[in-house]
């Protein structure tokens, strides 16, 4: 409220069209824009073949760990990506956070553990690694999050107090007066969320953007395949809100993501 959110400062030097934007397309769902990028990952897995050399056979550092190091360098180098929507305001974050699910086993019946985490953009991609493996294994431990329980409290209730509860915290949000705690908990209040649908041998598509939440952007990483000439490939697509900022600024700094997954060596 008053150009401050508990997670976020208004954006500011926001060309006249973009700031009105949201009062033409209130919702995200009318205003996603969607972009693909076939990756060619030979030296990719050359790099993570170099990094895991001397990694716990229990800890490698994957092709997944890689696209997280490369969407928090792009957020970092280029900050209008980590912008988000609220309240018909443009928003920029306090910080870079990502969020993805995880089976806790590859099993059909086992259940999915939704992580968020706040990243340091001056982390190397193997500090990135563990840290996701550090709070991977909170989350496969069994312990209930903050979120669990909320969900739990609020599954309690009978289902018309259930949606006056969630649109009192939607209003809450779009005043942004939505208490820190409850954001923080929250996996829909993070800059991109990842899925990793190669991982299950799953081709990617495009998932929709939330309403709940301030997220502008989806990514999904597909299966990999191998082209004619032996190489490996990977389709990775986003959904983005297009509110947030123009198409050439977005093609370019998800441009920098494939290259930087091209040439990771270099990046």
């Amino acid at each position: 409220m008053f150009g401050r959110r508990p997670d976020a400062t208004l954006a500011r030097d926001v060309p006249a069209l973009r700031r009105f934007m949201p009062f033409i397309s209130p919702r995200r769902p009318e205003s996603m824009f969607w972009f693909s990028y076939d990756v060619d990952a030979e030296e990719s897995f050359a790099y993570l073949a170099e990094l895991n050399a001397a990694r716990p056979e229990k800890r490698p550092i994957t092709f997944f760990h890689l696209v997280l190091h490369a969407l928090v360098r792009v957020l970092h180098e280029r900050p209008r990506m980590n912008r988000f929507v609220a309240g018909g305001r443009l928003w920029q974050r306090d910080g870079i956070w990502l969020s993805f699910s995880a089976k806790v086993a590859f099993d059909d019946d086992a259940p999915v553990i939704t992580v968020k985490q706040r990243f340091d953009p001056n982390a190397s991609v193997v500090e990135l690694a563990d840290q996701i493996y550090d709070k991977l294994s909170a989350g496969r431990s069994g312990k209930k999050t903050t979120s669990d329980h909320e969900v739990d409290w609020m599954l309690r209730l009978p289902v018309p107090l259930i949606r006056l509860a969630m649109g009192a915290a939607h209003l809450a949000d779009r005043f942004g007066l939505l208490p820190r705690a409850m954001i923080d908990s929250d996996p829909l209040y993070a800059s991109v969320f990842v899925a990793n649908l190669g991982s299950v041998g799953l081709e990617g598509g495009y998932h929709h953007l939330w309403e709940h939440g301030n997220i502008g952007a989806f990514l999904v990483i597909g299966r990999f395949e191998r082209g004619a000439d032996g190489r490996r490939r990977v389709t990775i697509k986003i959904t983005f809100d297009e509110r947030i900022e123009d198409g050439l600024y977005a093609a370019r700094s998800l441009g920098a993501v494939k290259e930087w997954l091209e040439h990771p060596e270099k990046s």
